[in-house]
C-alpha cells in the first residue's frame, strides 16, 4: 500500500488561488475576516451587516477591498 500524503501545514494543501486568498485572509482585521466567514456561510449582505455592526455598504467594501487585494 502507498504511504498517505502528508500535508504539513494549511499552505500545503492550497493552490495558487487558495494562497493568494488565504495570504489576503491574514492582513485583514478581525471584523473584516468575520464578514468573510459569514459570507462563505451563505449569510447575503443585508443580514451579515448587523451581525458585525456594520452597515450592508461598509460590509461590501470591505468585501470589495479585499477582492481587490
Amino acid at each position: 500500500a502507498g504511504a498517505a500524503m502528508e500535508v504539513n501545514t494549511v499552505w500545503d494543501m492550497l493552490n495558487e488561488s487558495g494562497r493568494n486568498l488565504y495570504r489576503a485572509l491574514l492582513t485583514v482585521d478581525k471584523r473584516t475576516l468575520q464578514i468573510v466567514l459569514l459570507k462563505m456561510q451563505g449569510y447575503s449582505l443585508k443580514e451579515i451587516a448587523p451581525m458585525v455592526d456594520l452597515s450592508a455598504g461598509a460590509v461590501y467594501a470591505r468585501l470589495d477591498h479585499l477582492r481587490k487585494s
